[in-house]
């Protein structure tokens, strides 16, 4: 305990410093996701209390992230349009998903999965932060014009043909679920049909047009009408904290211009009494735990959004492990990873019951924690506990915020999330590299993050594949044993009358996998007919897969059948243990056949001629 408050003094600054950048941010993360500011408010509390406490990074602060956020908000529009626009329906679903994404996240840290985090490919996670930043931008594009899709009649109204479409989809089911064959009889449904209000269809329709109006796609479809319709207003209010939060860093750093902006344009617009929009209301008083989550649990359907947890789960381990990173660079200590994911799943499990987003390691406020005096966990406990304060004492008054401020707030983030570093790298970066980083950033963007993750990492890894598979085969060649040879090794810089034509030497470079056996099958075609041995030198290979395994027995057993002698010399621990375990060697290859080095091979082949 002594040891928890050796540190009081800079934790208590580090965490204050964090909690009061965090507000903003997490309000304008949970208003984005679609769930509300106070679910942006939830997660940054929760997880920020528990990752801290029982992660494995002590100056880590934790919360609702970008990438996180873009995520959580396919998500949520995709389980809400699955519940045909019902938000008390869709709520238990959505908050299993982030449930089990934590869960899967403490599983990961268990069986220690967190060191390999760090091997995901540089075009992936450029391409992926490059996009997070472009949606983020776009899809806050109409809300910084001041534009609302549900309040737009004209725009709702092209959804009330979809939107009988779903009513009657919810008829459907409904009867299905009774009993009744409606091709048999039509007159229940007709029934049901005729006590539809146009008040319920205008309703459905401006939930389609809300949820269309989330997404990239649907963004950029409805710029027009909202360029027809700007709200100068809204406008002036995103433009001003856009402006003071780039600005206001320029003057100093010591307060965060986000806060700044925030308070300053938020207590304008309330001082003034303009008409402006606000958020959606805060609840008041400690945020309840959702039950719900429990008592509607349904496996059936939950299994579908398991691929979707197990993302969710990624994104957010490799997000926090990379802000870890930071932090060990800036501390000069070294993180636990593994600990880290316990941490961080804990706390998404918790922050879900509370119905809160889920998120990360926050990369800006653990830079602003250890940069105010941060140095141990109970430092991202009180930026959460701050939040708690803020959240039961200001509620009120945070409702009053404008939708605009936040909109402004995001669109910094989004500015700043972008991998500049990666876009100014693309004419020095291989093609295959540049390829990727492109694919990941456009299906980001316009299909989906998580899929879009997944198969960059699949063709980045088939690449990296390939490109070694042609390393390991360009330095793989067969020459006879002649001292005139200059692709000899030092060691085999000899001259023997009679045995340049006899003895024949096989150097391997490189592990041997699946991707570098093809050009291994060549060997035997490449052997003259008079060769009596051949000598395979792989002192240079450290790893060798079952596929090259199989493809070298086959090579061997070739060569026996033609008469040819084979020795191994220079074998490493894991290629010898299996070509031990399949029986190569003795079968194929006797044991008085491999050879540490190569003169006593060389010793040894000179006695039997």
């Amino acid at each position: 305990m002594k040891q928890i408050f050796k540190h009081f003094k800079g934790d208590f600054f580090g965490g204050i410093t964090a909690g009061i950048v965090a507000l903003p941010l997490a309000l304008a993360f949970g208003v984005s996701s679609g769930l509300g500011p106070d679910a942006g408010l939830y997660g940054a509390i929760f997880i920020g209390i528990f990752a801290a406490f029982f992660g494995g990074t002590p100056t880590q602060i934790s919360g609702p992230t970008a990438p996180m956020t873009a995520v959580s908000l396919v998500i949520i529009s995709g389980i809400i349009a699955a519940n045909d626009g019902d938000m008390s329906v869709a709520l238990p679903a959505i908050l299993s998903v982030f449930f089990l994404s934590g869960l899967i996240q403490i599983l990961l840290g268990s069986i220690k999965i967190g060191k390999y985090i760090r091997y995901i490919p540089y075009p992936v996670v450029s391409g992926f932060m490059t996009a997070i930043g472009v949606i983020i931008l776009a899809t806050q594009l109409l809300p910084v014009l001041g534009y609302y899709p549900k309040e737009d009649m004209t725009y709702v109204n092209s959804f009330k043909a979809q939107s009988e479409e779903v009513i009657l989809e919810k008829i459907l089911k409904e009867e299905a679920g009774e009993g009744y064959l409606v091709l048999e009889d039509f007159t229940e449904t007709q029934k049901r049909a005729q006590r539809i209000t146009q008040n319920d269809i205008l309703k459905e329709a401006q939930l389609l047009a809300g949820d269309e109006a989330k997404s990239v796609y649907g963004s950029i479809t409805a710029l027009p009408r909202a360029l027809s319709q700007v709200n100068y207003l809204e406008l002036a209010l995103a433009l001003l904290t856009i402006l003071i939060i780039f600005g206001f860093k320029r003057i100093t750093t010591a307060i965060p211009s986000t806060l700044v902006a925030l308070f300053v344009v938020s207590g304008g617009a309330i001082l003034l009494e303009l008409e402006y929009q606000a958020i959606p209301q805060i609840p008041e008083g400690f945020p309840m735990p959702k039950w719900e989550i429990f008592t509607m649990f349904d496996l059936a359907s939950l299994s579908a959004y398991f691929l979707t947890a197990v993302s969710l789960a990624l994104l957010g381990s490799i997000d926090s492990l990379l802000t870890s990173v930071v932090a060990d660079n800036m501390t000069k200590t070294r993180h636990n990873p593994n600990k880290e994911l316990i941490g961080q799943g804990i706390g998404n499990t918790v922050a879900a019951v509370f119905g809160g987003i889920p998120g990360a390691g926050a990369t800006i406020r653990t830079v602003v924690n250890i940069n105010a005096g941060g140095k141990t966990r109970l430092s991202g406990v009180i930026a959460g506990l701050l939040l708690l304060v803020i959240l039961l004492a200001l509620g009120p008054v945070a409702s009053k915020i404008p939708a605009a401020v936040l909109a402004g707030i995001l669109v910094t983030v989004g500015i700043g999330v972008m991998d500049y570093k990666g876009l100014r790298a693309i004419k020095n970066m291989p093609k295959s590299e540049v390829f990727v980083m492109l694919l990941v950033l456009i299906l980001s963007v316009f299909w989906d993050l998580v899929s879009a993750v997944g198969l960059g990492l699949i063709l980045a890894a088939l690449i990296f594949m390939k490109k070694m598979g042609d390393v390991t085969t360009s330095q793989t060649v067969i020459e006879p044993l002649d001292d005139s040879n200059d692709k000899m090794w030092p060691d085999e810089k000899i001259l023997m009358k009679g045995l340049k034509d006899k003895i024949f030497v096989k150097h391997l470079n490189g592990p041997i996998f699946f991707g570098a056996t093809s050009e291994l099958k060549q060997m035997t075609v490449q052997i003259p007919k008079e060769a009596e041995n051949v000598i395979i030198r792989m002192d240079k290979v450290p790893y060798i897969d079952q596929t090259g395994l199989y493809t070298l027995e086959d090579i061997i057993l070739d060569l026996n059948q033609k008469d040819i002698s084979v020795s191994f010399v220079g074998l490493n621990e894991q290629p010898a243990v299996l070509l031990e375990k399949i029986e190569v060697i003795p079968n194929l290859v006797p044991d008085i056949r491999v050879f540490d080095s190569f003169d006593d091979c060389l010793r040894f082949l000179l006695k039997g001629t």
